[in-house]
């Protein structure tokens, strides 16, 4: 466990879907509780984000597109969580062999200057026999492309629903120690890619600056 402050992790949840069938609804929020409950059993500060309480209302605007003070309120307020974090668990269902539409349309709201230099976990789940794992593939690029590095160690419940209750605690009859210690693998690479990111920001290690008009500043030298 980390020695010096505790780590802020925000969870997102990736799931908007309230409907049935297939029931029970909201699965991923099972999910998503269950990471918080074992990001505060280590000792770390877990925040849930979740996207059914944010006004992201179209036509889709990023936050860097507002000027300063000017972002609508939820997407201030999630940018604000995201600058003070120190690592990511990235909650997703399996869509099409891809992450969730409600993870991308949320994380893609906010640049990159913003996860970057900070660990990320991935955390899929299915009612099915495959957890997800398909999902967790295309995460990888798109984790590494915002900046957040997904640890090698990653999380997939096969059949969530079987395994977790509606507050993210374990269902009767599940066995909890060999759970808890499957998450422990993922969390405890988390915990400390957290907290040598965090020590080496501290040390305010020059860094590429963020783009400032277009992406295309990243582009090699033309002849």
């Amino acid at each position: 466990m980390s020695t010096t402050a505790p780590l802020n992790v925000l969870v997102f949840l990736g799931s908007v879907r309230t409907s049935t069938p297939p029931a029970p609804a909201r699965v991923g929020e099972r999910v998503a509780l269950a990471c918080t409950h074992l990001l505060s059993k280590r000792g770390l500060r877990p925040t849930l984000i979740d996207p059914l309480e944010l006004d992201l209302a179209p036509p889709f605007r990023p936050h860097f597109s507002y000027a300063d003070g000017g972002a609508p309120t939820d997407i201030a307020a999630v940018a604000a969580k995201i600058q003070h974090a120190d690592a990511f668990v990235m909650v997703s269902p399996e869509y099409n062999h891809s992450m969730s539409p409600a993870l991308a349309h949320v994380l893609n709201h906010f640049g990159s200057s913003l996860f970057s230099y900070k660990p990320s976990a991935i955390a899929t789940y299915s009612m099915g026999q495959w957890g997800g794992t398909r999902a967790a593939v295309a995460m990888r690029a798109f984790l590494g492309e915002l900046g957040c590095l997904p640890v090698s160690a990653m999380l997939h419940f096969p059949h969530a629903h079987q395994v977790f209750s509606s507050d993210g605690s374990y269902n009767d009859g599940v066995d909890s120690v060999r759970w808890d210690s499957y998450f422990d693998r993922t969390l405890a690479q988390l915990e400390w890619w957290g907290d040598a990111c965090r020590a080496q920001r501290a040390l305010k290690v020059d860094t590429p600056a963020p783009f400032q008009s277009s992406p295309a500043q990243r582009n090699a030298p033309s002849e």
